[in-house]
């Protein structure tokens, strides 16, 4: 079955696209919980993180590396953090999450909202990083 991922990847659903290869694709949430939350998603879908191969689990993480690093770079914080959860859309993805407290990272908090505009000049500054 189709995710919401799989429609982004192949292009029915816009995105605020960060980055792509044949492989992978990284864009930002778009409900974030902070300024630059990014998602990290597998072209491949599976369901479950870790019932990837083994082969593409270490390459979806190495892309997600140069992911965070553009992040942090663009992105005033003290850490980039990291969500694996799963339970939102049944398609392996990671959350790449700008981090100045651990409540950044509670996925309880409100989720922010930004105009076409924010979004752009997000994603702008994490490319150009």
């Amino acid at each position: 079955m189709s995710s919401i991922f799989s429609k982004i990847i192949n292009g029915e659903i816009d995105s605020y696209k960060i980055a792509e290869d044949d492989k992978h694709i990284a864009f930002l949430d778009a409900m974030p919980l902070v300024k630059g939350h990014t998602l990290v998603v597998p072209k491949k879908e599976t369901d479950l993180i870790f019932d990837m191969e083994a082969e593409d689990y270490k390459d979806l993480w190495a892309f997600t590396q140069d992911i965070a690093k553009q992040i942090k770079k663009a992105i005033p914080c003290k850490r980039v953090g990291i969500a694996v959860v799963g339970l939102e859309v049944p398609h392996a993805h990671i959350h790449l999450v700008p981090l100045n407290s651990i409540e950044d990272l509670n996925f309880k908090n409100v989720r922010l909202i930004f105009s076409a505009d924010e979004y752009k000049e997000i994603q702008q500054s994490i490319i150009n990083a």
